[in-house]
């Protein structure tokens, strides 16, 4: 399973760091995503980064704000969130595949394994 961490309340213009890190497997092979979901919305694909690194999408929503990568050993995914936004509130939530198609990098359904989310709070 994937663990995610470092949500929490931050004011509008701060940021915040999530992390995702595997539980009992490598993430070597596996290309990570982020998402996220309001209550009562579609889970939405924000940033997507491949097993190498050189490949990364964001979604529109968040692109030069948002920033994904991997560490060197490949254990953790990272989300650094800057100049957030209210809108930028849900739970979010790290994924990871082995395979995906043309097109798949933000398409929730393509992911398998997924972590439990943590809440990310922007006040105004």
């Amino acid at each position: 399973q994937l663990l995610e961490s470092g949500g929490g309340l931050v004011q509008s213009g701060g940021s915040l760091r999530l992390s995702c890190a595997a539980s009992g497997f490598s993430l070597d092979y596996y290309t990570v995503a982020w998402f996220r979901q309001v209550p009562g919305k579609e889970r939405e694909g924000i940033a997507c980064i491949s097993t190498s690194g050189m490949t990364i999408d964001y979604a529109d929503s968040v692109k030069g704000r948002f920033t994904i990568s991997r560490d060197d050993a490949k254990t953790t995914v990272y989300l650094q969130m800057n100049s957030l936004k209210p809108e930028d509130t849900a739970i979010y939530y790290c994924a990871a595949q082995l395979l995906l198609g043309a097109g798949e990098e933000l398409d929730p359904m393509a992911f398998g394994t997924w972590g439990q989310g943590t809440q990310v709070t922007v006040s105004s």
